[in-house]
């Protein structure tokens, strides 16, 4: 594919959609049919543009992950990692998830969950394990199952 035209195209794409810079390269990698420095050319106009910002993208990833699917800090600190986002970015955008709305939120999980786990003699266990695999560290999910008035 022509250089302009993969750029034009993911300039669309980022028009509608937050991306990080690792997965517009590997977009424009493909794209490109494996010319990377191509690619690397085709990201670097990208972020100078302001398309793709990996700040604002961890941002994002971070208020959506938390607010609506309920993970927890150390989930989305993972999946930022993986995603190549800086680790300043990351911890940027994990100060913006309120820790109170957080913890609300695991409250509501876990007394979801716990409904689901009523006569179950390792309930608490497996409350604990369910908020671990949601990302949430150990002392918070301790401090929410306090909390949750069906144990």
């Amino acid at each position: 594919m022509e250089s302009k035209r993969c750029l034009s195209r993911l300039q669309k794409l980022c028009s509608k959609a937050e991306y990080c810079s690792k997965d517009m390269y590997r977009k424009a990698l493909k794209d490109m049919e494996g010319d990377a420095d191509a690619a690397a050319s085709i990201v670097a106009s990208l972020v100078e543009e302001r398309y793709v910002d990996d700040v604002r993208f961890a941002s994002a990833f971070a208020r959506e992950k938390a607010t609506l699917q309920g993970w927890g800090p150390v989930k989305i600190r993972f999946q930022l990692r993986s995603k190549g986002v800086p680790e300043a970015a990351i911890s940027a955008a994990l100060q913006e998830v309120e820790p109170q709305k957080a913890g609300d939120k695991l409250e509501k999980l876990l007394q979801s969950k716990a409904r689901t786990l009523e006569g179950d003699p390792q309930k608490r266990l497996k409350l604990i394990k369910f908020g671990l695999t949601r990302g949430y560290e150990y002392d918070a999910i301790e401090k929410a199952l306090d909390s949750v008035q069906s144990l």
